[in-house]
């Protein structure tokens, strides 16, 4: 892999490569949300324990009946009753663990590369999936050529999912190739802080130009 000669390099995060013939191209993007100190919000658990023992009431000491003639024996102490068994406490059972949902390929990939780094996988989000769209398509239209990036993070922190967004876009002239993208990603600095950043949701899309290249767009918040 090569950098194509003659290729326009965007500032910052744009890499311009060509490998086994095809051009391709890649950027990111950060963004985060203003924190107001009034919006931050502590939830709090709480937890409840029950008692079941009771106070145990001590029976009354018999005595056996004696003859006159007969000393008395001495009294025989009686045992006292045992409390009944209190039932086994049961541990509180753990939260469900939310089951991850898988929307695309290139999003099995970046769950892979963060299991490698232990972090926990992201789950899908069909309102990042649409800011996806749309900025793939954008890009299909315009060609590789600036703005990369429009308002993608700032739609993604529309979503509400949490204060941070992050996008990725590039292109493969010989189609959508997601092995191909990801590898890239992951090897770019920028990209790969995305991919392993501290995001909970991620969307991918792909759009095909007329001419068959590729352009990807992958939402983080």
């Amino acid at each position: 892999m090569s950098l194509r000669p003659g290729a326009w390099l965007a500032p910052v995060a744009v890499v311009a490569l060509l490998a086994g013939g095809a051009a391709a191209a890649i950027h990111s993007q950060t963004v985060h949300a203003p924190v107001a100190q009034t919006a931050q919000i502590t939830v709090r658990g709480a937890t409840t324990s029950v008692d079941d023992s009771g106070d145990l009431v001590p029976a009354n000491t018999p005595h056996l009946p004696y003859s006159s003639t007969h000393p008395s024996p001495s009294p025989v102490p009686s045992t006292p009753a045992r409390p009944p068994a209190s039932p086994p406490t049961r541990a509180p059972a753990a939260p469900a663990v939310p089951a991850i949902v898988i929307g695309s390929y290139q999003q099995t990939l970046i769950n892979r590369d963060r299991a490698a780094h232990g972090l926990r996988p992201l789950t899908w989000s069909s309102c990042l999936a649409s800011v996806a769209v749309s900025n793939a398509v954008r890009l299909s239209r315009q060609g590789w050529v600036p703005p990369y990036h429009t308002n993608g993070p700032t739609l993604d922190l529309g979503c509400h999912l949490g204060t941070r967004a992050g996008e990725n876009v590039g292109y493969w002239s010989g189609g959508i190739n997601d092995v191909q993208l990801n590898t890239m990603f992951m090897n770019s600095a920028e990209h790969r802080a995305n991919i392993l950043g501290p995001y909970r949701y991620v969307a991918t899309a792909w759009a095909v130009a007329p001419n068959g290249a590729a352009y990807i767009a992958v939402e983080f918040s």
